[in-house]
């Protein structure tokens, strides 16, 4: 990658991996691939979920709601998930064989209690910013690589917010796994086609 491209890790945490809260099918396969493109990568970005105890997006934190359940918030509608990546707690870590030390930044995201954030760049209601997409514009970045977890939620929502900003986004499928929910998947690979976006 030139100095105009980087790469936006999304996610590889120990709760979107196997046996974690969040388990994403297979999720630690996307560690060895991401971890080869993050050497031959000059601009590497990590996201990170991290959220309250009290997260409003938990089921367990509303009455007679389980997991997986849709509950319209005020910025629109909100899966809801089960407790996960919460801060300071072994399941927000990153994998131990990620290597995190080939990047410069890490954004963390989810962490008001009233709003998710699926997107490395917005929060879920479109507006609140990350300040990624200002650290990256501060780099001269023009184009942006994703790869990480999961493919359908976190990558397919940093990819598109990505896109709308103005990068030329890649998305390469080999180092994502999904979570697939209810069609998820398939929905995401072809909002993201017919964005414009490049799904490798």
């Amino acid at each position: 990658m030139t100095s105009t491209s980087a790469l936006l890790v999304i996610d590889v945490q120990n709760d979107f991996c196997e046996g974690g809260a969040l388990e994403v099918a297979s999720g630690s396969e996307v560690i060895a691939p991401i971890n080869d493109m993050m050497e031959a990568s000059e601009i590497v970005v990590l996201s990170q979920d991290w959220h309250p105890d009290n997260h409003r997006s938990f089921a367990q934190n509303h009455e007679n709601c389980v997991p997986y359940e849709v509950m319209t918030m005020p910025y629109g509608p909100q899966v809801l998930w089960p407790k996960h990546c919460l801060i300071e707690t072994k399941g927000a870590e990153f994998h131990p064989n990620l290597k995190t030390g080939f990047a410069q930044m890490v954004v963390r995201k989810g962490f008001r209690t009233e709003i998710d954030s699926y997107s490395a760049f917005f929060e879920n209601d479109k507006t609140t910013a990350t300040g990624l997409d200002g650290y990256l514009k501060s780099r001269g970045v023009k184009r942006v690589t994703l790869a990480g977890l999961a493919l359908d939620f976190c990558v397919f929502y940093s990819a598109m917010d990505a896109q709308a900003l103005g990068y030329e986004v890649v998305v390469e499928t080999e180092a994502c796994r999904a979570i697939d929910l209810d069609g998820s998947l398939e929905a995401a690979l072809i909002a993201m086609k017919n964005a414009g976006i490049r799904v490798k």
